[in-house]
């Protein structure tokens, strides 16, 4: 697939979009939803003049592209730096060969350490994206991959849970996994080290260091196009695009598969562009990007903002509920009150924020807002 014909797709998409984002600042580009990184240092700074050149896209944008540690792709991080991506997101996954050739990974052990060290010779800012609960691993495997990870002192590190699924490998042929006994005092041991490092457990699998004092409630208020009246601003080290996700604030996706989510004075917006790469590259061209779109209904925006903003250990203001989702918070006080009881969120007069309980049993509490209360509630404010 030649990529001139795909980014010019790309840009298309871009265009055709527009007349939703006219006036909104962006103030995060990420490039992601598969392998970015094997698109040339030219394609990647050709979609991001693209953006400076149609969107307001702020100065100091957090620019972030995914990248697989092999050699070949390695060897592009000075251009893509040049380029103008700022933050570079390695997806290591671990650095145990075993468990590396049981993921079907191209790159080893000895690769994802050079790709580290170049990475960091190269950006400021870089995330390692580490597994556990892989196939026939030990709670000593998990802590020595964490180890290794920490001995780079990276700025970010997210640590996931590996999930089995629908139509891949794995769900066809399911290898032997950890119990999940093994697997919670993974996360437990994974939580205990990076809090003895000094990291900032801000959201369920994602950990960023506490330099310049970005640590600490309520330090994040963030949407990716500016929409709401809670701007955006880059924390630190805190992935600024994906807390715009967990404060359920506004974003364009464009590209093959790609989701967005915009909001208007009236109405939530989601928009799904076609998957397969040539049949988008062929409908973006001919001014029909998008395959599916559709407003939020009344019945899944309560759930859909829960879902995301209590990710966050410090949760969310409660002004952010009404002004992202669109209703009073009375519409789920209910479900509030029994989380509340079962010792699954604290909240005062500004806030709410899931206790230790509630992280660890995030889908129990989530649940929760799922109700008919919530939903019958919403149909009436």
């Amino acid at each position: 697939m030649p990529q001139s014909e795909y980014v010019a797709a790309l840009i298309a998409d871009l265009e055709q979009a527009l007349p939703l984002v006219w006036g909104r600042r962006v103030q995060s580009v990420f490039f992601g939803g598969g392998t970015p990184s094997l698109f040339s240092a030219q394609s990647i700074d050709a979609v991001i003049a693209a953006a400076r050149a149609r969107l307001s896209l702020a100065a100091d944008a957090e620019i972030t592209l995914e990248a697989n540690p092999g050699s070949s792709e390695a060897a592009k991080f000075h251009a893509f730096r040049a380029a103008g991506v700022n933050r570079l997101s390695l997806g290591i996954q671990s650095f145990n060969d075993r468990h590396l050739k049981a993921l079907g990974r191209i790159h080893d052990a000895r690769e994802a350490r050079a790709a580290v060290d170049l990475a960091q010779q190269t950006f400021d800012n870089v995330n390692l994206d580490l597994m556990y609960g892989l196939p026939q691993q030990s709670v000593a495997d998990a802590q020595a991959d964490l180890e290794a990870a920490l001995a780079y002192s990276p700025r970010h590190i997210s640590a996931y849970h590996l999930t089995i699924e629908p139509n891949t490998y794995f769900h066809r042929f399911p290898p032997v996994l950890p119990d999940d006994d093994a697997t919670a005092a993974m996360q437990e041991a994974i939580e205990a080290m990076l809090a003895g490092a000094d990291y900032d457990h801000y959201e369920v699998s994602a950990y960023a260091t506490r330099a310049n004092g970005i640590a600490g409630k309520g330090s994040q208020d963030h949407s990716l196009i500016t929409h709401h009246s809670f701007p955006i601003t880059a924390r630190g080290a805190r992935c600024a695009h994906n807390l715009n996700y967990w404060l359920f604030g506004d974003y364009l996706g464009i590209g093959a598969g790609a989701h967005g989510k915009l909001s208007f004075p009236d109405r939530i917006l989601r928009q799904a562009r076609w998957r397969q790469p040539r049949q988008y590259m062929e409908a973006a061209l001919h001014g029909h990007a998008v395959q599916e779109e559709r407003e939020v209904g009344a019945h899944e925006v309560g759930f859909e903002f829960m879902m995301n903003a209590l990710r966050l250990t410090d949760g969310f203001p409660l002004a952010l509920f009404e002004e992202r989702a669109g209703v009073p918070l009375t519409v789920a006080l209910r479900q509030l009150d029994a989380a509340e009881r079962r010792g699954l969120i604290e909240r005062d007069h500004r806030r709410v924020a899931p206790t230790a309980l509630g992280r660890r049993f995030l889908n129990d509490l989530l649940q929760l807002f799922l109700t008919n209360e919530v939903n019958d509630a919403r149909r009436e404010a």
